[in-house]
């Protein structure tokens, strides 16, 4: 079972007055006539997936069920965070209840403010990393570059993708770059952008995340088995999510596990 994994965070400051704290970017139509959360959820349409889980905070729930309503998503988890934590912790919780949903499951992790043009190329991208999330990667999409940009980070392939299946072993992460060496990554062939989603088996994930990140394994779990659940709302705890660290998944995990792969996406 594919079950999405849709990121809802966001304090609704960079596109202010538009955004805001309580309707930040990911609820407004700035690419089409659907909000950025819809596209987000209708870009799966064609593959075979599950119900998606969304994290999110208290304060959106309705809008995200509402949204979701209107693109024919009847049955979405919405997973309750009760303060921002980073995706480490968040993509954590998902995992317990993706788990819990199906032990065999696997996750696509997205943000929800995304804009991807053409669906048939990413929905290729996307099998062929489901296929190695079945080995045990934990798998990454990385954006083929078209310009020298310094506003993203970076992704290192081990070899050539092209001659390995699609996907490539990860050999580094790389921090926003100046000019001069992200025009040296964009010659070298082997470089992408970082785009943020991710592919892996949920009980992967969470071998992974309790070996090197123990804190947050053991908090998060904590929090997940004292939850509440009310209808399609599942309220994590708040004492044990608070003793978490704010950390991303790429510090976190992608830059220290050894089973790493990166799946082009253009």
């Amino acid at each position: 079972m594919l079950i999405p994994v849709i990121l809802s965070g966001g304090s609704g400051t960079r596109l202010w007055p538009l955004s805001r704290s309580v309707y930040p970017k990911q609820f407004l139509p700035l690419i089409s006539e659907f909000s950025m959360i819809q596209e987000t959820a209708r870009r799966l349409m064609g593959l075979e997936i599950a119900s998606p889980i969304v994290v999110s905070n208290e304060q959106h729930r309705f809008i995200i069920a509402q949204q979701l309503s209107q693109v024919g998503i009847k049955e979405p988890s919405i997973l309750l965070e009760p303060l921002a934590k980073n995706t480490a912790p968040a993509i954590t919780a998902a995992a317990l209840l993706a788990s819990k949903i199906d032990e065999n499951s696997v996750i696509i992790v997205l943000p929800s403010d995304h804009n991807i043009k053409n669906t048939d190329p990413f929905h290729a991208a996307v099998r062929t990393a489901v296929d190695e999330a079945k080995k045990g990667s934990l798998v990454t999409f990385g954006v083929k570059p078209t310009f020298p940009a310094t506003g993203y980070g970076y992704i290192e392939a081990e070899g050539d993708v092209a001659k390995n299946g699609g996907s490539a072993p990860i050999k580094r992460f790389v921090e926003k770059p100046d000019e001069k060496t992200a025009k040296e990554y964009l010659d070298s062939g082997n470089f992408f952008w970082n785009s943020g989603m991710f592919v892996f088996k949920a009980a992967t994930f969470l071998d992974e995340i309790k070996t090197l990140e123990k804190g947050i394994f053991d908090s998060t779990k904590e929090s997940f088995e004292k939850a509440l659940v009310d209808l399609d709302f599942v309220r994590l705890e708040k004492d044990s999510f608070a003793r978490n660290r704010s950390v991303s998944i790429d510090y976190a995990v992608m830059e220290k596990t050894k089973h790493g792969k990166v799946v082009p996406l253009d």
